[in-house]
């Protein structure tokens, strides 16, 4: 549980209500989960804290925390349970069970503890922290279920389109047969020099055919070179706005039974948040809906990463 005891502070008048009320803000800044507006909805002492001399000290986690369950739950003043605003559970989506576990900084290193990665992969994770865009990069236990996937589904011929610095391009190359291919895709020259890198280290660069253009483009290429249906697995990380027609492609690239995977398609929570309508979350709203009413493929949307949507083609 997130709350611990109940205060009962109904106001911002005080010095350490309005300290409250500014670690109140930065906790939803930190999260990302909701809006100041719909945690003022709940008890703010939901939130774990500590109290010091000059004030609060939130403990939050960046990119994931207990403090999702604000989500479906809170603390009042009588220290009992009430859904929150924005967390109460719609009728239609019937009784929620039990819910997918929310990871803290604690659990999610003994989540990698448990990842194999190899030390290659760990070392071009370990580059990438250093340079800009990091957290682009396919989280270790993502790169892992790509690999076992391939495996299971026998994946000789792949794609990827967005390889920014070939993690997950090179997770993808040592997972396929000695005979496989994997058309690697990035518009940017200077990131995809790191990639080859280490595709050469790894000594899986026979394996990987890059392709230095816009993803679209480099799609439409490889149609029209008779690519139509010749392709097992396919993996979109690129830019949001564009993954309808990423998908779109990859759905006639893709043979009947092979794998489309789409990257970020929860994106940070804010496809749920109603409030946040900027472009590229509205994209990714738009994909979802798509894709959960698209009888041309089996699909499931799965909480790795930030978001995995897998659709195997009908």
């Amino acid at each position: 549980r997130l709350s611990r005891a109940a205060t009962t502070t109904s106001t911002w008048s005080t010095p350490m209500a309005q300290t409250r009320h500014q670690a109140y803000h930065r906790a939803a800044n930190d999260l990302k989960l909701a809006s100041v507006k719909s945690l003022k909805s709940s008890h703010w002492s939901a939130l774990p804290y500590s109290l010091g001399q000059t004030g609060c000290n939130l403990r939050a986690a960046r990119g994931f925390s207990r403090a999702g369950r604000l989500l479906t739950s809170c603390s009042t003043s009588q220290g009992t349970e009430t859904p929150a605003t924005n967390g109460s559970v719609a009728d239609d989506l019937g009784p929620i069970n039990k819910h997918t576990i929310v990871m803290d900084d604690g659990l999610y290193q003994y989540l990698l503890r448990h990842t194999r990665e190899h030390s290659l992969l760990r070392e071009l994770r370990e580059e990438t922290s250093t340079m800009h865009g990091s957290r682009m990069q396919t989280p270790p236990e993502q790169a892992g279920l790509l690999q076992l996937l391939i495996e299971l589904t026998g994946v000789k011929r792949a794609i990827e389109v967005g390889v920014y610095t070939g993690y997950s391009s090179l997770a993808i190359a040592m997972a396929l047969p000695a005979d496989g291919q994997l058309i690697a895709c990035d518009r940017d020259p200077k990131v995809l020099e790191v990639a080859a890198r280490y595709w050469k280290k790894a000594g899986v660069d026979d394996k990987v055919d890059c392709r230095c253009g816009p993803g679209l483009e480099t799609l439409d290429g490889l149609l029209q070179e008779g690519g139509a249906g010749e392709y097992d697995f396919a993996y979109v990380d690129a830019d949001k706005r564009g993954y309808e027609a990423y998908y779109e492609r990859c759905l006639e690239l893709v043979r009947p039974g092979g794998l489309i995977a789409l990257d970020n398609v929860l994106w940070k929570g804010k496809v749920a948040d109603h409030q946040v309508e900027d472009k590229t979350t509205s994209a990714l709203r738009q994909l979802n809906e798509m894709l959960i009413k698209d009888d041309r493929a089996t699909v499931s949307i799965l909480p790795v990463g930030d978001g995995l949507a897998l659709c195997r083609r009908r």
